[in-house]
């Protein structure tokens, strides 16, 4: 789809590999386009499960930076931004913060979306992506995300903000597929996938990326520290990157917003930057 103007898209995230999982294909769509897009990243994911050859050494978080930003190649992202935030951790504990950082949950909401807001006006963003109230499945440090977004924006004046998401009944289905090529673990909750996202009913936004799946396995695969965990096992997105092609394509060739502020009973967009001067 052409447009009068290019924009700038800003995806903000919690951690490296959550822009592969959830916008890659749409911020590979704008790139195409000749829209900017800028990727902003809270924390550096230093407390995600990585097998030890990824984590032994202490190194995990300028790891995954590193992997963000050979995923962002892949997407013809412009610019990658990290907030400087430590990774909070699934918990349930909350560790103590490391030498000069704040974990981003102890982060207060006001200076976090401080430091958003800035980068938000520099970049005259059009369009901000961030998570629903519930973070998605639920990391608490997804749930800031979406504190700290919606705030940033309100700062900036950004004049749209996405919550990126995923149908429940959709991502169920693509669970089913992946579990078909790949055995999860026994601690596997496939049901909480069902709790997860969002109704398809709230969906606003559903952008078509088939021609960008290449992209966005390529995002995916960059991310190898999170392809497997402690003992070389495996986790889910290996589990996505086994899927075949062109089943693989038919599984990520959609991604899914709902914005908060579109008016009721509007027909689902098909352009993130519908409707912008």
């Amino acid at each position: 789809m052409t447009h009068t103007r290019s924009h700038t898209l800003v995806a903000f995230h919690a951690h490296p590999d959550d822009e592969a999982l959830l916008t890659s294909g749409t911020l590979a769509r704008a790139a195409a386009e000749g829209h900017r897009v800028v990727v902003v990243v809270a924390t550096d994911g230093a407390l995600g499960l990585a097998a030890d050859s990824f984590a032994a050494d202490g190194g995990l978080g300028a790891r995954r930076l590193e992997e963000l930003r050979r995923s962002a190649s892949a997407l013809g992202v412009a610019r990658v931004v990290y907030l400087g935030y430590a990774d909070s951790g699934m918990g349930p504990e909350l560790y103590p913060d490391p030498p000069q950082r704040v974990r981003f949950l102890r982060a207060p909401v006001e200076e976090a979306a401080d430091r958003l807001a800035e980068i938000l006006r520099e970049e005259d963003a059009s369009v901000l992506t961030t998570y629903d109230r519930n973070g998605g499945y639920g990391h608490r440090d997804h749930v800031r995300v979406h504190e700290v977004g919606e705030r940033a924006a309100y700062l900036a004046g950004t004049p749209r903000v996405l919550q990126a998401t995923v149908p429940r009944d959709t991502i169920a289905r693509a669970v089913d597929l992946a579990a078909r090529f790949y055995p999860f673990p026994a601690d596997f909750d496939k049901a909480a996938f069902g709790r997860a996202f969002s109704a398809r009913s709230a969906i606003t936004h559903r952008i078509d990326v088939h021609r960008y799946a290449a992209a966005k396995r390529a995002s995916m695969r960059a991310h190898a520290s999170q392809s497997s965990a402690e003992g070389g096992a495996d986790r889910t997105l290996a589990a996505f990157l086994r899927i075949p092609r062109p089943l693989y394509d038919l599984v990520f060739g959609r991604e899914w917003f709902v914005d908060p502020a579109r008016p009721a009973g509007l027909p689902v967009s098909h352009d993130i930057f519908e409707g912008l001067s």
